[in-house]
């Protein structure tokens, strides 16, 4: 897996390539969101176009990216990706949760017009 990390005005975008499972990415993915979130970051796009495989830990882990996210009034949403990886994503059934935009562009607009939540205190 590889992850590069860039910006687009207040928009925060990791770019995520290769397989998104246990042991690498998941852990990749969570070092890159919590630096984030440590900067001050507000607004995290996922691109997830070049990922090329996903398991319960990727999975798992976009989950837990939403959830920390919100905990400090961030947050974050998701490019679209292969249909393998769409279709294991809608079997977890977390579509939902990520309103998974076309392309990069959709989704940094939508981001940059986003209500941001407010932090939690749990």
């Amino acid at each position: 897996m590889n992850v590069q990390t860039t910006s687009e005005g207040d928009v925060s975008v990791i770019d995520l390539q290769g397989k998104l499972v246990a042991g690498v990415g998941d852990i990749l993915l969570r070092e890159a969101v919590n630096e984030l979130l440590a900067a001050g970051e507000k607004k995290i796009l996922l691109d997830l176009s070049e990922v090329t495989h996903i398991d319960s830990s990727g999975v798992g882990e976009l989950v837990a990216s939403k959830r920390i996210a919100a905990r400090f009034g961030a947050v974050v949403k998701a490019t679209r990706a292969s249909q393998s990886v769409e279709r294991v994503l809608r079997i977890a059934q977390i579509l939902p949760l990520f309103n998974l935009h076309e392309n990069r562009e959709s989704a940094v607009e939508a981001l940059k017009n986003e209500q941001l939540p407010e932090e939690s205190a749990d």
